[in-house]
This record gives structure tokens, sequence and C-alpha cells, in this order.
């Protein structure tokens, strides 16, 4: 029961926190467009870089982590292949939904409640590395016609860079910016889950067969690897927990972004990141329970 009682303070205020965005968003349809490029511009980039930069944070105490994080990334991606061949479905549709979670949307407030705020920064530094995978390779598997450059030198990359500089040199702003960084960047967590619950709204009756297939290899291969993974790399305490629930997120909502950009059905890739998203009530639990 104590277990159950942890899993719920953890999953529920996120999951509270989605429905209400579902909710407003089938009484006022609202237009996410000005939010979205804030988030992805401002806010997320000044989360990443405070959370990085922050003095607790020594990226040496977490370098299994990440490298757990980018193997379990790149493995789902050589499972998923052979999957969609065998599927019908077009890899370069079903792989990327598969590598890569949401694990900024989801993944952040579900890390900062499970395991605290002391552990918070190896949560970014996650979210950090499949972001740099995501833009790089995940872009490339999309489409050969991916600008590459372009999305290294977002305002989120770049801060992830100088974040990690800031981590590894110990250089940083006076404390006082670090506070003020800290404020405006800690503001995108609720907004992001109010922001998936808007999202959700567009999961259709229609797209749920199609959206199955990468709504449940996504997780189901992630843990597949990460369960043996973080016995390999003997990861213990909230490093195990933190990567078997990177391992059970769902797709990640970027790559709906990245498949429209370039015309890879991204009606599909919409139903699986959906499907998927709504489906995280199961897994995301499943997860907890393996790691709390």
């Amino acid at each position: 029961m104590d277990l159950i009682a942890r899993i719920t303070d953890v999953i529920l205020p996120v999951f509270l926190i989605v429905a209400i965005g579902f909710g407003y968003a089938r009484r006022s349809d609202p237009d996410m467009t000005v939010f979205n490029r804030v988030a992805l511009d401002v806010l997320a980039p000044v989360l990443v870089y405070s959370a990085l930069a922050a003095k607790d944070f020594h990226i040496s105490e977490h370098a299994t982590l990440l490298i757990g994080g980018a193997i379990l990334i790149l493995g789902s991606g050589l499972i998923a292949w052979p999957i969609a061949r065998a599927f019908g479905a077009q890899p370069r549709t079903l792989v990327p939904v598969v590598m890569f979670n949401n694990c900024g949307n989801m993944g952040l407030p579900l890390a900062l409640l499970a395991f605290g705020s002391a552990n918070f920064g190896a949560a970014v530094a996650l979210f950090s590395v499949s972001n740099l995978l995501h833009f790089s390779i995940g872009a490339r598997i999309t489409s050969s016609h991916a600008r590459t450059r372009d999305l290294l030198l977002s305002p989120l990359m770049i801060a992830t860079a100088l974040g990690f500089l800031s981590a590894m040199t110990d250089i940083r702003p006076p404390d006082v910016a670090m506070a003020g960084l800290k404020l405006l960047g800690d503001a995108l967590l609720p907004m992001m889950l109010f922001a998936l619950g808007v999202r959700l709204t567009a999961l259709t009756r229609a797209g749920l067969g199609m959206g199955m297939l990468g709504a449940l290899a996504r997780p189901l291969i992630g843990l597949a690897i990460g369960l043996p993974l973080v016995w390999a790399l003997g990861l213990e305490g909230a490093a195990k927990g933190q990567l078997l629930l990177f391992a059970a997120l769902p797709p990640a909502v970027m790559q709906f972004m990245l498949a429209d950009r370039y015309h890879q059905e991204p009606d599909k890739v919409g139903a699986m990141i959906m499907l998927g998203n709504a489906l995280a009530i199961v897994f995301v639990p499943l997860a907890l329970a393996l790691s709390l």
C-alpha cells in the first residue's frame, strides 16, 4: 500500500494538470501557437541552462546515467527498424517515434515529483541528451532532407551546450541571475503538462488502430532494453529510477513537428503520439513501481 500511495502522489498531480488542459481545450479550442514558440525559444532553454548550470549539478556523477540514456535511445531505434518492416510501416515514420520519448512535457515533471529537486538536474541532462540525438540523428532518420545544422543552432541546443559548459567549468552567472532564470524555467513544467492535455484533444477514434503500433512499441521496447541496462550499468537508487522512467515514457510530441515539417506521414505519427501519451496512465505507474 505504501508503494501505491507513493506512485499516486507522483502521477496524480501530473495527470490532473493534463486533464485540466484537455477539459479546457474541449470547451475553448485555444490557439497554442504563441505558447509553443515561447516555450521552445525561451522557457525550455532557460530551464535547461539553469538546471545544468546549478551548483549542485555535477555532470561526472551522472555520466553513467547519460550513457545509459543514449544507449536506450539508439537501441530502441535498432529494434524498431525490423518491427516497422514486419508490420508494413515506413521506418522513417515509426523508428523516430520509438526512439524519442516525451521526456520534456511529461518526463521532467514526473522526475521532479518522483525523485526530488536534488536529482532534477539528472533528468534535465537526460532531456538534453535526447534532444541532441533527436535534432541530429532523429531528424535525419525522419527525412534525408532535414537541415540538422538549423536544428542544432536552435535556442534549446545553444542553452544545452552552455549548460554543460557551465557544469564542467563552474563558470556561471551570479546567484541572483541564476535565481531569476530558475524561476522563469520552472514556469515551463506545469505549462508543458497543460499543453499536452490540449494536444490530446486531437486524438480521434479513426486514429486509434493506426497509432497503436507506435504507442505500444515505444514504452515496451524501452523497458525491454532499460531493465537489463540498469543491471549492466550497475545503476541504483534515483539513477535506476530515472532510467526506467525514461524508458517507459510515451512518444515525443516534438516528433510530430518534425514529421509535419518534412511531410513524413504526420497523420500516422500524430496518432501514435497522441495514443501513446494517453496510454502513459498505464506505463508510467508500471515504471514507477519498478523504480521506487
